[in-house]
């Protein structure tokens, strides 16, 4: 009892050992840990030694649900029907002449679901550059949850919204070269390794947790250092990369501002002036609150799900991260990556179709959406100029219903979204030209107050 006492406080604190290569995953030490922590070790190692054997033992679970919150894996009819990465699963009961087959649209959802992409801890990789850590437990969720975001946008592009993993098909070959992409080594485009390595401007270290807005700026140094390796090929992530930070790149906070100019411009820079427009990844990371979500955010992040371009949210508890990809009702359905796995090497042409199997989940997990972090990243993939003025639109009639709250908007070019963001805009826009502001209106009586106040990304 007193070990199992021990244990819940460490995760509860979500403190960091760095005496050990799989540790215990915070940034933050309580004060009455960090002055005993010396005495306990000097005391007794086999505690230091107890306390790892549990974490990475199966006894994983029951230590991250002590972080994350309990989950469910129950699926009810009469919570609605099912909004996956932009596509909606009919579960609902509803009556009608003909009748509903809710088992038709679970299994639907069930297949969609376990199809996607799920990366999580592993342990037994290289070593990390010149450190000790062969396992990312505890303080590499957030890298993982980015990367089952950026494989599902890769599955999109590569794959289509409808593909679908088999388990009695032989594996498809562009399916097999993304899994190879996320492999746990430098060898491996989008590593845990390369990731750390690219990320360090923005604080990534080894052993240490990162968040949203942190993690989004690292995909995007990444992407370009591949892009300027391949030169004559097609890079790793062949799309652009638009991370939507805000004005004066997110140092004044404020509700972050899609901006047209601007995706024309990356795409410009990704083909080299080459063409106009090129597939797009955008990234928006948010924070929506202080302690937790404020409540009049949540149908905003809930309608997310309803875009066609939805990759979904990195989000979950503080310390915690998930990938959540679906929403029903209040429930938000998601990956996680908590789950400590051995490594496996994707390699070759030719693979049974369940050795890919610890890449997939089939068990559904789902928590409160109102209970997510407030610090979070939503992701959308447009395929086109056709798919990106759709989202546009999309996101314009969202920030059009936000009451003056909204999670981001959209504008033609980069000057106009400053003129906005200085000013006082009243509820009509009036003497705004219609096709330069495609955001939202915003209230005087809403402006100021603190619990609406937008935190520094």
């Amino acid at each position: 009892m007193v070990l199992k006492g021990l244990c819940e406080r460490i995760v509860a604190s979500k403190c960091t050992s760095k005496s050990s290569t799989e540790t215990v995953d915070s940034t933050q030490v309580p004060a009455y840990l960090k002055a005993g922590s010396s005495d306990i070790h000097s005391r007794s190692s086999g505690w230091a030694a107890a306390v790892r054997k549990v974490v990475t033992s199966g006894s994983m679970r029951r230590f991250h649900e002590r972080v994350l919150g309990s989950s469910r894996t129950d699926i009810s009819s009469s919570d609605g029907d099912i909004w996956l990465l932009g596509v909606c699963h009919k579960i609902s009961q509803q009556e009608s002449s003909g009748g509903v087959d809710t088992n038709n649209g679970l299994a639907s959802f069930e297949q969609d679901f376990s199809s996607k992409i799920l990366v999580t801890y592993r342990k037994g990789f290289d070593a990390i550059e010149d450190s000790k850590y062969t396992s990312d437990v505890n303080w590499g969720c957030m890298l993982r949850s980015s990367q089952m975001l950026v494989a599902q946008a890769l599955l999109f592009h590569k794959l289509g919204r409808s593909w679908r993993k088999s388990v009695d098909k032989p594996v498809d070959k562009e399916y097999l070269k993304i899994l190879q992409l996320f492999g746990d080594s430098e060898a491996s485009a989008f590593s845990i390794h390369n990731l750390l390595q690219a990320g360090k401007g923005y604080g990534l270290a080894v052993g240490s947790w990162v968040g949203p807005y942190a993690m989004c700026r690292t995909w995007e140094v990444l992407a370009r250092s591949h892009r300027e390796k391949n030169d004559l090929g097609e890079p790793p992530l062949p799309m652009a990369i638009y991370v939507v930070s805000g004005d004066e790149d997110g140092e004044r906070g404020g509700a972050p501002v899609v901006c047209i100019e601007d995706a024309f411009k990356h795409c410009s820079e990704f083909s080299r002036g080459q063409a106009a427009w090129t597939p797009l990844l955008l990234l928006v990371p948010l924070v929506l609150g202080l302690d937790k979500v404020n409540p009049r955010y949540i149908p905003l992040l809930h309608s997310t799900f309803k875009f066609p371009q939805s990759l979904g949210i990195m989000g979950g508890k503080p310390g915690a991260s998930t990938y959540i990809i679906g929403v029903q009702s209040e429930k938000a359905f998601y990956l996680d990556p908590h789950d400590v796995q051995t490594v496996v090497n994707i390699s070759g042409d030719t693979q049974e179709p369940n050795s890919t199997s610890s890449y997939h989940c089939n068990v559904m997990r789902h928590i409160p959406l109102d209970s997510i972090d407030p610090s979070l990243a939503i992701g959308f993939y447009c395929r086109d100029k056709d798919d990106f003025d759709d989202f546009c639109s999309q996101a314009s009639k969202l920030a059009e219903e936000s009451n003056g709250a909204p999670l981001f908007t959209v504008a033609q070019s980069r000057s106009f979204s400053k003129q906005v963001s200085g000013n006082d805009v009243s509820g009509d826009n009036t003497g705004f030209e219609e096709d330069a502001f495609l955001g939202t209106d915003h209230d005087d009586n809403d402006a100021g107050t603190n619990e609406d106040d937008w935190q520094l990304l």
